[in-house]
């Protein structure tokens, strides 16, 4: 009779009279998803006010008033994304004034991303700049209006920043490579793809400063040279990921300083550097035995079978493997693969537009790469999906071949 009167006065309290903030949020921080959060604020006002006050990423497409607003509720934001599609961007999008509320509002904030925001400008950069002291991380590529003068007040205002994409800022200059060096020393990736303007005198200014850049982007940077890279690979030992995608002046120098200088590099791109010599390449798989595991040397027309088996008997940890349009390589650069006594991690192999590979080359791959995901075989006249049928070549479940498919059906990993 107790036990059912005690249950009766416990059934007429209501959650909110029972549980303090402290408690709800232990049982809010212990949901698995944010879809779960989401429902939990949708309970009542008092449980949307702790869901909100615990939220740290918001991803919208909101104007002044509603980030003032978002601000208010979002009390411990950390990363607000912004970002638009490039294909269904909308005018006139995120605007300078949304950037001086953001700074004005979201005073924690410390990761930001405004990709295709296209209606940006220095302005905006400058206020974030002077609003956003926590801020370590910065996407603004293709806010194709931006220059030198607004991503410095970023610079010089952020001083902690690790993180900072420029994709496609074709304005970007040496200058700001030069206020990058001298204010933020703990600079750990930065992406310059398409920033044409750059040369090698603004990486070797870069590097002076910042010595912890473990990932770089410099893919069609065309004024870069081997001077350029040498600099970054002496002076960024922790370098895990270059990207040199048609930097067509780099050559053996680059590759060479990279084999002695940075011994954990693990995504390399040099499709285009055609320059780049069979003996470099060798030493490169020499160098990187054991860390490399994406690499992208698609038109690097010096490739050879010698080269290419060096790669595949020395990189055991290569997963990704783009040697697209090597017109000199053939089946016999697979040959190294029965005796490594193992079989390869390789799960991406593009080998398109290579005319001396055959299905007997296929063979090979297909035997000794049992974790293959990605096959390119695009405009080899040699294997079709009608010949490897007549010899009986048997793809595995799991392997998606590309025959006759788009050129960019699937990009690697890198």
């Amino acid at each position: 009779m107790a036990n059912r009167e005690y249950s009766g006065e416990i059934s007429g309290l209501c959650i909110n009279e029972v549980l303090t903030d402290d408690e709800l949020q232990s049982i809010l921080s212990k949901l698995p998803n944010d879809k779960d959060k989401e429902v939990f604020g949708m309970v009542c006002k008092r449980w949307l006010h702790l869901q909100s006050t615990e939220r740290r990423k918001v991803c919208a497409r909101a104007g002044p008033l509603m980030l003032r607003k978002m601000a208010t509720r979002f009390t411990r934001l950390v990363e607000l994304d912004l970002s638009q599609s490039p294909s269904r961007s909308f005018y006139p999008g995120v605007t300078d004034s949304d950037l001086a509320v953001i700074a004005s509002g979201f005073r924690g904030l410390q990761i930001l991303s405004l990709r295709y925001c296209k209606g940006v400008t220095d302005a905006g950069m400058v206020a974030l700049g002077s609003g956003l002291s926590c801020l370590w991380s910065l996407d603004v590529s293709y806010c194709r209006k931006l220059t030198d003068t607004g991503l410095k007040a970023i610079a010089e205002g952020c001083g902690s920043l690790r993180r900072l994409h420029l994709v496609g800022c074709k304005y970007i200059t040496d200058g700001l490579l030069a206020v990058l060096s001298k204010n933020c020393h703990n600079l750990e990736e930065l992406g310059l793809e398409g920033c044409s303007n750059i040369t090698d005198s603004g990486l070797t200014r870069l590097v002076d400063g910042c010595h912890h850049i473990k990932v770089l982007d410099i893919n069609n940077c065309s004024n870069i040279e081997d001077i350029g890279v040498t600099s970054v690979s002496k002076a960024c030992s922790s370098l895990r990921t270059l990207k040199l995608l048609d930097c067509y002046k780099v050559g053996d120098d680059s590759i060479l300083s990279l084999a002695q200088c940075c011994k954990n590099l693990e995504n390399l791109v040099i499709g285009g550097c055609r320059n780049i010599s069979n003996e470099s390449i060798k030493s490169l798989a020499s160098a990187y035995c054991c860390s490399l595991k994406n690499l992208r040397m698609d038109w690097c027309l010096n490739l050879s079978d010698s080269s290419l088996s060096c790669i595949l008997s020395q990189c055991k940890n290569l997963e990704a493997l783009d040697i697209g349009c090597c017109e000199e390589v053939s089946d016999t650069a697979f040959q190294v693969l029965g005796s490594l006594g193992q079989d390869m991690s390789l799960k991406v192999l593009k080998i398109n537009n290579c005319p001396k590979i055959t299905v007997l080359g296929i063979s090979m791959i297909l035997e000794y790469c049992k974790k293959l995901e990605y096959l390119d075989v695009r405009s080899c006249p040699h294997v079709t999906k009608v010949g490897c049928e007549q010899v009986g070549l048997k793809f595995p479940e799991c392997c998606h071949v590309n025959f006759t498919g788009r050129l960019f059906e699937l990009d690697m990993v890198i």
